[in-house]
């Protein structure tokens, strides 16, 4: 028989200072995730964090969630997003992954969203019957250099022998694309880049419509759920990465005003924007973004805000050198939709959900 324990804020905290989350043979939390989840300002003390499940006394499986909630009308909706979903594939039988989605729906009265799944989570949360896709995200990928010696292997693996070629080939390619790109020029108009969200810019942002407010944003950056080092082999989600930044961008136009402001992650050559704020038509935008990629040797540059990617497609000074058309999809609980009115769109940015984090 699966037993499963849950943990609260207090539980959660208490589970990482003991040390008793490394005594498993996978880990079902690092400790700066733990935290993370720990000082999400929209967790309440009650709120599960993390399920785990066991089987005569084994960890064969857990589970994350991450609370958020919505302000419809000055009424408040709690909601969480599940944020990591592991079951043991030698006790696939004993369905450790439906029992803790089913403790999941328990604790949040079925009020989840999920989004940025893997093919075979979306299939279980099909066969779970309970969620419906909802405010779906066009998106793009734009690409600055290539990088064939990741890319091939990881949907080729046959062709993993073939990587010390693939690595020549991408330097060659990056080192003609580099030269090409000597003749960009830095943009003339004023531009500040911060590690944080500062005074001037929580101002900015709070006429805007969002789902975060400064506050919130900065203590996600400050508490992120990917560091840079080397990988935990024993956690098998987002954890390490050898580049992981964020980067708080504010555009200035020709009076010296602030005109826009976006939060930037650059995770090891690939670029997210994970929120921007601007009602302007985003040239400056797009120019620094074009500047920023070429001076960091970005790889890959996402973007879902469907204005920013109007105005690339516009623009004749973005130099990518190819672009794919991307889908974020979003699942939402019958329980948490049957609470939202017909009307309703959360319009989410890029950073909404546990986006933001990894």
């Amino acid at each position: 028989m699966i037993v499963l324990k849950t943990y609260n804020r207090k539980e959660l905290e208490d589970f990482i200072s003991s040390g008793a989350y490394q005594q498993y043979d996978v880990l079902p939390v690092t400790k700066h995730r733990a935290l993370s989840h720990i000082r999400n300002p929209k967790a309440s003390d009650e709120d599960t964090l993390l399920i785990l499940a066991f089987y005569e006394e084994k960890l064969i499986g857990y589970v994350g969630c991450f609370p958020d909630n919505f302000n419809i009308d000055g009424q408040e909706i709690r909601y969480a997003w599940l944020s990591t979903l592991y079951a043991d594939p030698e006790y696939r039988k004993k369905r450790p992954a439906k029992a803790l989605l089913k403790k999941a729906f328990e604790e949040y009265d079925g009020k989840i969203a999920i989004t940025e799944f893997t093919r075979e989570a979306e299939a279980l949360y099909n066969i779970m019957g309970v969620f419906e896709y909802v405010f779906p995200k066009e998106g793009k990928r734009y690409y600055f250099r290539t990088d064939a010696a990741k890319m091939i292997p990881e949907k080729k693996p046959g062709t993993h022998s073939l990587k010390p070629l693939f690595h020549i080939l991408d330097a060659t390619a990056n080192s003609l694309i580099s030269i090409k790109n000597q003749a960009i020029q830095k943009p003339d108009f004023k531009y500040e880049i911060m590690d944080r969200i500062d005074r001037e810019s929580a101002v900015f942002i709070n006429g805007f419509p969002k789902r975060r407010n400064a506050d919130e944003i900065n203590n996600f950056i400050n508490n992120p759920w990917v560091l840079e080092g080397k990988r935990d082999e024993k956690y098998l989600f987002s954890s390490f990465a050898d580049t992981f930044k964020y980067f708080w961008i504010k555009i200035f136009n020709q009076d010296n005003k602030l005109e826009a402001c976006l939060l930037l992650q650059l995770r090891d050559g690939y670029l997210k924007i994970p929120y921007l704020f601007s009602d302007t038509d985003l040239d400056e935008v797009v120019r620094f973004l074009n500047y920023f990629m070429i001076k960091n040797k970005v790889k890959g540059f996402t973007s879902y805000h469907p204005k920013l990617n109007g105005a690339i497609q516009k623009s004749k000074v973005f130099s990518h050198i190819y672009e794919r058309d991307f889908k974020r999809e979003y699942l939402f609980h019958k329980n948490l939709l049957e609470l939202l009115p017909d009307y309703f769109n959360p319009n989410y940015q890029d950073g909404d959900g546990d986006c933001m984090m990894t």
